[in-house]
């Protein structure tokens, strides 16, 4: 296990520690549990981008109506006068 020194604004210290205490932990372990999380999330992310890129660059896109059923999930369709 390799060990380093970050800096954290106090207020950050404080509510981590407020954290570890409430679930009985250790501030070292709460920060390598957030990192751990972090590392995980952003290493996720960036192979979903990255599998979407490639993708693309291999002409892999949604069709027009693809595109226009996800779209309208999301956004209602506004009246014109």
């Amino acid at each position: 296990m390799t060990a380093f020194t970050i800096r954290v604004p106090d207020e950050v210290a404080d509510r981590l520690d407020q954290i570890a205490q409430k679930l009985d932990r250790s501030r070292s372990y709460m920060a390598a549990q957030a990192i751990e999380d972090f590392v995980s999330r952003e290493e996720w992310q960036l192979e979903e981008i990255e599998a979407g890129l490639a993708e693309a660059e291999s002409g892999e896109f949604a069709s027009d109506e693809e595109l226009a059923r996800v779209v309208s999930k999301y956004v209602k369709a506004t009246a014109r006068p």
